[in-house]
């Protein structure tokens, strides 16, 4: 066994705690998870990217909103208007 030494935001490491807690697993034994599923891998196992100027819009309210409105047009309660003809009600 080696030790090793990492710097974390105390915010990120108390959340990190708290939920490897509730897995059943300290912070160790989560880093050991990752390092050993990334070596098994040979990847970092998830998807790693810059933030995208779109990724505010895909919060659980719009997501929400999202499911609603699929809904709503899967069962018919959907109104089709053609782009002349809200351009004509805008103008009435």
């Amino acid at each position: 066994m080696t030790n090793i030494t990492v710097k974390i935001d105390d915010d990120v490491k108390r959340d990190a705690e708290a939920l490897f807690g509730k897995l059943g697993l300290s912070m160790s034994g989560a880093i050991n998870v990752f390092f050993r599923q990334a070596i098994r891998e040979q990847a970092i196992p998830f998807r790693v990217r810059a933030v995208s100027e779109h990724d505010e819009y895909f919060n659980e309210q719009n997501m929400e909103r999202l499911r609603e409105s699929i809904a709503q047009a899967e069962s018919g309660q959907v109104i089709v208007k053609t782009i002349t003809e809200l351009e004509a009600m805008e103008n009435e």
